[in-house]
């Protein structure tokens, strides 16, 4: 089963109101609360990875179910709803949208000492945090900007990764979603389930099974000279032609160029402005890496300054001139309660988002007193 997690929205420029906001965070306290007491805190983190799931309680929550701040807003109302109350439901968490998706590492760490986790449990959730990032900005190119990572976790090491991209020319959000008790490779199809009502035409998916074969070349290829690297790169730039506009390819990195080498067919490559074999930081990212010689594609990808760029350079090289597969089928594919911020499908019933609340605060206490001892 293809194990993948995406969600495609507008962009919302909106604002969610205040008392929109606090009702969100209510109500999801009462509902988390309930969940953790009847099924504990690994079910509902795995609830969060799950984008169907998620998106439905976004909009019982009163989100607009077609807007890029469901996903923001919903995190951050989840996270302001366990405040004070992390280590009673043994839910953790960290991260957001911006400049406090950054901060990540640094509050796994923080809740890290709290819990007194071992070093190297601690150490992980980082590096899982951090490779899942650069799994859906680098190895899956679909032109969608990551700008949103939030990171949950409970004290047994599970833990589940939301994460939202944007894509300024189309005006659409796309969100990914990680779960660490179903996931087999970091970077083979790691993610769960799949929401989308936008696909592009062709994505540069090294995440996909099929692109296996330009994974294991592109790691065989730092593991030999960087000069050889580099004269291959060379021969595919003596012959980079502009193609048409009617061609398009889902980038968030610049114009398209078409490869064309004398008895073989017309390749498409989501390429940069600057010449592969002419940008410096390329050079030098790709001398490190046939210095260091990763042994697997995930240590090549989890290693510093490894980006898009460096990605889609092992792997022109990988196609184009020793054959090997990549997939450019965009894996993405296609809930009201109490209404929506925008008033759609209708405005949100205030009352009856309070009564919601107090009945959710009874089932909530009547679930605790039930399995206590």
């Amino acid at each position: 089963m293809i194990q993948r997690g995406i969600a495609t929205f507008t962009l919302d420029e909106g604002r969610c109101p205040r008392w929109l906001f606090e009702r969100m965070v209510k109500l999801g306290r009462e509902i988390i609360r309930a969940l953790v007491a009847e099924l504990g805190p690994e079910r509902f983190i795995e609830r969060i990875g799950d984008p169907v799931w998620f998106q439905s309680l976004g909009t019982v929550l009163a989100f607009d179910w077609n807007a890029s701040g469901l996903t923001t807003i919903l995190t951050a109302a989840l996270k302001e709803a366990i405040r004070g109350e992390e280590q009673d439901l043994g839910i953790f968490i960290c991260g957001g949208k911006g400049k406090t998706s950054r901060k990540t590492p640094d509050e796994i760490n923080q809740w890290s000492e709290r819990l007194s986790l071992p070093p190297e449990k601690s150490q992980a959730l980082v590096y899982n945090s951090r490779i899942s990032a650069k799994v859906d900005s680098a190895l899956l190119q679909d032109g969608y900007q990551i700008y949103h990572h939030a990171f949950f976790f409970t004290k047994s090491g599970a833990w589940t990764v939301v994460q939202q991209g944007m894509n300024i020319e189309t005006e659409t959000a796309r969100r990914y979603h990680w779960y660490s008790e179903r996931l087999e490779d970091m970077v083979c199809e790691p993610h769960t389930g799949i929401v989308s009502p936008v696909k592009h035409a062709r994505v540069l998916d090294l995440t996909a099974r099929n692109s296996h074969q330009a994974r294991t070349v592109s790691t065989d290829l730092v593991s030999q000279s960087h000069g050889v690297l580099f004269k291959d790169l060379q021969l595919l730039s003596r012959h980079r032609t502009p193609i048409s506009a009617t061609a398009r390819f889902s980038t968030s990195e610049g114009p398209l160029t078409l490869l064309h080498l004398k008895g073989t067919e017309f390749y498409y490559h989501p390429m940069v402005r600057e010449n592969f074999s002419e940008s410096r930081y390329l050079q030098k990212i790709l001398t490190k890496l046939c210095d260091e010689k990763p042994k697997s594609y995930e240590t090549l990808l989890a290693t510093p300054g490894v980006g898009p760029k460096t990605i889609r350079a092992l792997a022109l090289v990988a196609e184009i001139i020793y054959g090997a597969r990549v997939s450019y089928e965009d894996p993405a594919r296609y809930s009201f309660a109490h209404g929506g911020k925008d008033a759609t499908p209708y405005p949100v019933d205030r009352p009856t988002y309070d009564r919601t609340i107090e009945i959710m605060k009874r089932v909530g206490a009547r679930a605790k007193r039930k399995l206590s001892p």
